[in-house]
């Protein structure tokens, strides 16, 4: 029976239960209980002789910033998103250099770039794809998972994995057979009163916890705000768009791009005159034959399914705009009626005939009859006998379902059939209003929605029938921060060794890609960056590590244009993504590949693509402006910080903030302090007190200046 008790208990109970080393394992993201877990640390960072090994991914600290500038921006905002949210101790000694020998962490995603220069993250990080987290953690003795769940009055006896049934449900089977073979293993669960309560695989019983703690967790759930969407990652949005083909299926990652993604989803259903518009200027056309092959123009009248490891934010919009709306199926022989347009997509059977042209038997057996009420499909008291079905009033029809009148007479009995989702997720985080109106859905709507173990989602293997049914048309859309010119994409790690995140699931969703028929793997990627006043190109001839390797590659987008790479020559890919590349880096990227042997001596881009600039760009947002807003998805920065963010995203962009001779001329032609008096108070910088701040108070008026619309 499962054991309720305080968080201090629960930590006793833990260390008297596992007398060698813990082997702690905690879920990626949102669901960790961090109080709890902060209490086991500090009483293990106490008992040198105990060993404690903590396996997690994506730590959530509060976002911090390295310079003073940025500071007086974030430090109200920070206060006021995240306020009593806990942070896990053990993450600030890691970044301090100050966790104790007898402590180990060991992670397999981080928070993007937040550990970039700490060297025991970087040594003891574990690269390994999502789908097989769970195997390699058991592989390592896991014998302590901690999570936090939700709950529902109306469930009580059970918990909701919630945010991360991701890991979890694929690790318990695992443990429970160590549990067999006389191993202890503990699980521990803390309620979090504002955790969504998610139904279907998320929910379990209580017993699956060997350790309740009876404080429920009532600080702020950490969230990710919306940040701003530019120029660039609309156009990569928008071109994307086009690749969607309607009634299939989407997978897209966090981050602006993936908002503008689904931006750009509902433009075309919602505006699809100015979507097109649009597109046209956007010079589409020169992609009219790979938009033809893999998707359309046209509005989403069958709409798409959501087959996603991470739930975010845009799949959330594309339901609310009624664009994620395909529903599929546990059963396999649902599934196969569904896929035969013999259901709706509310899941009601269009008649009994269609039922039969998909494939169900004619002839009733007591099985079928069974199988049609257990799936919802098929209401009403009737029972099957001597070849006849058979109604309490005493009318009998032929159990035969091409018979007319049975026909007629079973009509009126059909029913939706039951079971049906519009998106499967293994973890969701967002902003908080993400998570509220997820709180706020009726429990059928929310029900739409399957949380699940992240082998269903990331891997075929496994009821492989029944998820390439459900996966048709599938678009798995990534980002990546850099490509070599012979097709390979770079997304979590440096040239230099050092992770910026993690792989993830991104390598299970390019495989996934290549293995169900007429899928597609979709990696969008910014054509240049610019840091500190250097622009470089992100498409580059050759770079020290690759998360996808160029053996299978298939579909790059950049804002300026679509590169199907796949089944090409090395020649072939080099010439479509230099058509996608910033024009200011072409000539060098096509002399590289020439004194590689890898394009022709007398080799000439298209002129067509010749004008890939950001200027060209420009005057697209000019002309259609409703379709480029900055904050497409909602923000949490208020209008004046909307300023502020733009300001200081164009300050690191353009400067270096280090040197006196940029900060100097930043300054020259600054607008006076009266005409942005709301910002600098809210940078505290109305009535500067010193030089420093005095700099400051220019550079920022200088930013807002460059950056204030038109």
């Amino acid at each position: 029976m499962p054991h309720t008790c305080t968080l201090e208990q629960a930590v006793e109970r833990v260390l008297s239960a596992i007398t060698g080393p813990i082997h702690l394992g905690l879920p990626l993201g949102l669901g960790k209980p961090n109080r709890w877990v902060n209490a086991l640390y500090a009483r293990v960072r106490g008992m040198p002789e105990r060993q404690l090994t903590i396996y997690t991914a994506l730590c959530l600290a509060r976002p911090r910033a390295g310079q003073d500038l940025q500071q007086r921006f974030l430090e109200p905002f920070v206060d006021r998103v995240y306020g009593d949210y806990p942070e896990l101790d053990f993450l600030a000694d890691l970044h301090s250099g100050n966790l104790p020998a007898n402590v180990r962490v060991e992670q397999f995603f981080f928070q993007p770039g937040s550990l970039l220069d700490c060297e025991p993250a970087q040594q003891d990080y574990i690269s390994s794809n999502y789908s097989h987290v769970a195997r390699d953690l058991n592989a390592k003795g896991l014998n302590l998972v901690a999570q936090l769940v939700a709950v529902d009055a109306a469930r009580p006896e059970h918990f909701s994995l919630s945010c991360n049934p991701d890991i979890t449900l694929d690790l318990l089977p695992l443990l429970d057979k160590r549990r067999e073979a006389g191993e202890t293993v503990l699980s521990v669960a803390q309620i979090h009163s504002d955790l969504p309560y998610m139904a279907g695989d998320a929910q379990v019983p209580r017993d699956t916890f060997d350790i309740h703690i009876g404080e429920d967790e009532r600080t702020t759930l950490f969230s990710t705000p919306n940040m701003p969407v530019t120029l660039q990652d609309h156009c990569i949005g928008l071109l994307a768009s086009t690749l969607v083909r309607d009634g299939g299926t989407l997978q897209i990652g966090i981050g602006s791009m993936g908002d503008a993604l689904a931006s750009a989803l509902i433009a075309r259903q919602d505006d699809n005159a100015q979507y097109r518009a649009l597109l046209q200027a956007l010079r589409a056309d020169d992609w009219a034959r790979e938009i033809a092959a893999s998707g359309g123009l046209e509005p989403l009248e069958h709409g798409l399914y959501g087959c996603s490891e991470m739930f975010v934010n845009g799949l959330l919009e594309l339901a609310e705009a009624g664009l994620l709306r395909r529903r599929v199926y546990p059963d396999l022989r649902l599934q196969r009626l569904a896929c035969s347009g013999a259901l709706d997509e509310h899941g009601q059977p269009h008649s009994v005939q269609a039922l039969v042209d998909a494939g169900l038997p004619p002839k009733l057996q007591p099985s079928d009859l069974a199988w049609l009420r257990d799936s919802g499909l098929l209401r009403g008291d009737m029972r099957l006998e001597e070849d006849e079905l058979q109604w309490p009033d005493g009318s009998r029809v032929a159990a035969d379902l091409g018979d007319p009148q049975t026909q007629a007479r079973l009509q009126s009995c059909l029913a939706r059939a039951q079971g049906g989702v519009v998106l499967h997720g293994g973890f969701f985080l967002g902003p908080e209003t993400f998570y509220q109106r997820l709180r706020e859905l009726e429990d059928a709507a929310r029900e739409r929605f399957a949380m699940t173990g992240i082998r269903y989602i990331n891997e075929l293997y496994g009821q492989e029938e029944l998820k390439r049914l459900q996966r048709r048309d599938a678009r798995f859309i990534n980002t990546v921060f850099t490509m070599t010119l012979l097709g390979a994409g770079v997304a979590d790690q440096l040239e230099d060794g050092r992770v910026l995140s993690g792989v993830g699931g991104q390598y299970n969703f390019v495989a996934q890609a290549h293995a169900l028929e007429d899928a597609r793997s979709i990696l969008l990627l910014r054509s240049w960056r610019e840091s500190g006043g250097e622009v470089s190109s992100n498409i580059v001839w050759e770079y020290g590590h690759a998360t996808i390797p160029r053996h299978l590659r298939d579909i790059v987008v950049t804002e300026y244009g679509i590169a199907d790479l796949r089944g090409k020559t090395d020649a072939q890919v080099i010439e479509a993504l230099l058509k996608i590349s910033d024009s200011r880096f072409q000539n060098e990227l096509i002399e590289q590949a020439q004194q590689a042997g890898k394009l022709p001596a007398d080799f000439r881009l298209d002129e067509r693509f010749c004008n890939n600039l950001p200027e060209r760009l420009e005057a697209l947002r000019a002309e259609h402006s409703q379709l480029f807003a900055e904050y497409p998805l909602g923000s949490d920065f208020s209008a004046v910080e909307q300023d502020l963010v733009r300001a200081l995203s164009w300050l690191k962009s353009k400067l270096r903030l280090t040197e006196v001779l940029d900060l100097g001329k930043a300054t020259l032609d600054a607008p006076e302090p009266a005409a942005y008096p709301e910002h600098l108070r809210r940078m505290s910088l109305e009535a500067p007190d010193g030089v420093r701040e005095a700099l400051y108070q220019r550079l920022l008026l200088a930013g807002l200046q460059a950056t204030r619309g038109p």
